[in-house]
């Protein structure tokens, strides 16, 4: 028998719920459940893959193209003057960039991630990031939530 699926396969199949606010044939791209700031997102790819530095080349390509574009969204939904991405993963046996807004260097911290947010905050900031993304010109990949 195989491995269990990891706990971001199970939100891309639709076992966990998620708030998606991407979604092409290669990633996805959903908000954390710990936002270091307001608009924190994960870009996932939608084949488990464990390892940042072993993934294929073209996935890997896809994947940042994807993070570029949502950081550009949070940067300009949030009004924020950067946009942050981060390689960790230590939490998820399943590759994840993290790409959020940020106004200052201690936004990078992970120690100041929200253990509890409000869902109410998570579906506006989900909300926001879809809006942002179809001005933006890509629609075709926005999920209606």
């Amino acid at each position: 028998m195989g491995a269990m699926p990891s706990v971001f396969s199970m939100i891309i199949n639709g076992d966990l719920p998620g708030r998606f606010v991407w979604r092409d044939e290669r990633a996805v791209v959903f908000l954390t459940i710990n936002p270091v700031t307001t608009g924190h997102v994960l870009v996932v790819p939608v084949d488990e893959v464990d390892h940042w530095e072993s993934v294929e080349a073209g996935l890997f390509d896809h994947l940042t193209d994807v993070a570029r574009t949502l950081g550009q969204a949070v940067k300009q939904g949030f009004d924020a003057p950067r946009a942050g991405l981060i390689i960790a993963g230590m939490e998820v046996p399943h590759l994840h960039l993290h790409v959020f807004p940020a106004w200052k260097l201690e936004d990078f911290s992970f120690a100041a991630a929200d253990p509890d947010p409000d869902p109410a905050d998570l579906d506006r900031a989900a909300e926001t990031i879809r809006q942002t993304l179809r001005e933006m010109g890509h629609g075709e990949f926005v999920p209606d939530a």
